[in-house]
């Protein structure tokens, strides 16, 4: 359970903290020796040197181990040789707040997806089941707990079949789903074996059915959208397919499905399909599916199905399988009247016509769409059958943006055919190459690999674990064009690429472009997902980014909440910055250290690992 045991990351407080004390009295005799041995060194090779020449291969030896005394060794000293530079604000004297654990009631809070706040807004549209964020005065300042007995969760692949009982205590999807396969408890774990709402017989033999319609084996389709995911056994099991999945589901009375998914090991947020325009770039998917999602698509003019149709890709797949498709064989078993599901399906039809959608397959209760490349043609058949396009120039803007009841005009950019993954992960991405990222070249793009190459390479130093499959879900909290999530690529895990919504150039795009996954988000507020749901994050230059627009503290007990017990914090910032937020986070359990840039101390950009300690509701560090 504790795998941060092997994770020492040269942290004082991790390796010694049983023995404070003692610790410190063999730091000062250590400093002294190192700097009495340099004194002795220096005046012995004064001496040789003023001894008429004498002993002059004997001085060159003695002062060349006098310079390594520089170099003191990293257990003797947390901090880098920037600790004192002119410009650092030096607040040594002030005392860190300690920030209190939260009582256990709110072991599972989600702020933006509260219960009880969700309830005082309307039902209509799922607006209650939308981001409502606390104001300010509501806001939590302390640290949510982990439930009793919470361990560390199995690494994948047994992660996609089993979650430990105590991290989401919640039978209830057990009885309700009992006859749909979806989850099964068993002692002390759940088992997810592998079925779902359309699919008792298992996702596996499911997929095998798209994927007799849809290029999945060869990489053409890379990134997928699963709405209404349930527990997101599609996604988990098209991963070992070198498909990655975003699935999402809100907040409902199906409590914790979001949150088994993550403990399992597959990508999802909270979620719905209400009002606003879902958190992701225009022609973002290469797959869209529904599987029994109970989401009316043909409803309000379609508005669901033309917001799908924003973030798919020309030549994307959208699969909707269950009610109204194969009505005519189903509808006494759906208790539902013929002529409903009848004409459910016939308005579906109509809005995946007007979109230029072509039906490529219907087999039982599985229907597939692909999207037209054709983009000149599909406009124009648009233009004579009246349908309104979306005057917005921006249709990458989905942050608390209204859904419109137009058809977004497709950019040509998207129109290209993208490389089969994994080729695709370091081709240009169209959106780079044609230069609709403001700011950002071809050279740069590639420049900005090699960089994060780099860096990536840096932290696999620092931190031995990376690779070996002891951090699954992975978050970088400002990701820019990827680079780091594709310098880590591995079968072992996945990233959750955010860009920030007050970022100067919006990546997002190209992201998805690359075969990567991500979201828009403000860290002014909290993620849409549940605590304790990520094993690494990353935090490149986000702090100087959100300097003066919300406070710090806040955005650190936003990380401890989505952060697992034991799991690991790397923060890539100024040094002034990291100082600060070193102090802050020595109140949160969290042990952590201050290292260099891996091109050396002159550099004012450093690095702080931090690794949060285990502990639970009502109890103290482990």
């Amino acid at each position: 359970m504790k795998w941060s045991s092997h994770l020492r990351l040269d942290l004082e407080s991790m390796a010694n903290k049983n023995h404070p004390g003692g610790n410190r009295a063999r730091r000062s005799i250590s400093i002294l020796m190192v700097a009495g041995l340099c004194l002795f060194f220096y005046l012995l090779g004064a001496w040789q040197k003023n001894s008429m020449g004498k002993g002059d291969s004997i001085t060159l030896a003695v002062t060349k181990n006098a310079d390594n005394c520089n170099n003191i060794p990293h257990n003797l000293n947390f901090e880098t040789h920037h600790g004192g530079e002119a410009g650092i604000v030096d607040d040594s004297d002030t005392k860190a707040v300690t920030y209190k654990p939260c009582p256990s009631k709110f072991t599972d809070y989600t702020p933006c997806q509260d219960q009880n706040r969700a309830m005082t807004f309307p039902r209509e549209n799922m607006i209650y089941r939308e981001r409502h964020c606390p104001p300010e005065e509501k806001k939590l300042h302390c640290l949510i707990p982990a439930p009793k007995g919470y361990v560390t969760p199995f690494p994948w692949p047994k992660s996609r079949d089993y979650v430990p009982f105590a991290n989401a205590p919640y039978k209830s999807l057990t009885v309700e789903k009992a006859i749909q396969n979806w989850v099964q408890y068993e002692g002390n774990v759940f088992r997810f074996p592998g079925g779902g709402t359309q699919f008792p017989q298992g996702a596996d033999k499911y997929i095998d059915q798209l994927a007799s319609v849809i290029p999945i084996a060869d990489g053409t389709v890379r990134t997928a959208l699963d709405t209404g995911c349930g527990v997101a056994s599609w996604g988990a099991y098209l991963w070992k397919r070198n498909v990655i999945a975003m699935s999402f589901a809100p907040r409902d009375s199906h409590e914790a499905q979001v949150q088994f998914a993550l403990e399992r090991g597959v990508p999802a947020v909270i979620g719905v399909l209400g009002t606003i325009r879902m958190p992701y770039p225009s022609a973002a998917f290469d797959m869209a599916h529904c599987s029994r999602c109970l989401i009316p698509w043909g409803a309000n003019d379609g508005l669901y199905m033309k917001e799908v149709d924003r973030v798919l890709r020309p030549g994307g797949y959208w699969v909707l399988s269950g009610p109204p498709i194969n009505w005519k064989t189903n509808y006494v078993a759906w208790k539902r009247p013929k002529e409903d599901l009848q004409e459910e399906q016939k308005k579906i039809e109509d809005i995946a016509k007007l979109l230029c959608w072509k039906k490529k397959s219907e087999i039982g209760e599985i229907a597939v769409w692909q999207k037209s490349t054709d983009l000149e043609s599909c406009h124009a058949a648009q233009e004579n059958s009246g349908v309104e396009s979306c005057q917005s120039e921006d249709a990458d803007n989905a942050w608390y943006k209204k859904m419109e009841p137009c058809v977004t005009v497709a950019n040509t950019d998207s129109s290209q055919d993208l490389k089969p993954f994994p080729e695709r992960l370091y081709a240009v991405p169209p959106r780079i190459e044609s230069g609709s990222v403001l700011g950002i070249s071809v050279k740069e793009y590639t420049e900005d690999n090699k960089r994060w190459k780099k860096h990536v390479n840096a932290y696999r130093k620092i931190n031995k674990l990376i690779d070996t499959g002891r951090y699954r879900n992975i978050m970088d909290m400002n990701a820019g064009l990827g680079g780091f999530a594709a310098a880590l690529q591995s079968p072992k895990l996945w990233v959750m690429n955010v860009v920030p919504t007050i970022a100067e150039k919006s990546t997002l795009g190209a992201i998805y472009e690359r075969g990567l996954i991500g979201i828009f988000h403000d860290w002014c507020e909290a993620f849409s997902t549940y605590p304790r749901t990520y094993d690494l994050i990353h935090a490149n230059g986000l702090f100087t980014l959100y300097k003066d627009k919300c406070e710090f503290e806040d955005i650190l007990l936003e990380m401890d909440r989505i952060l697992r017990p034991e799991g690991a914090v790397i923060f890539r910032d100024e040094v002034d910055v990291l100082v600060k937020l070193k102090k802050m986070i020595g109140g949160m359990k969290w042990d952590s250290k201050l290292i260099d840039h891996e091109d050396g101390p002159l550099v004012p950009e450093k690095i702080l690992v931090a690794v949060k300690q285990y502990w639970v509701g009502n109890s103290t560090s482990a």
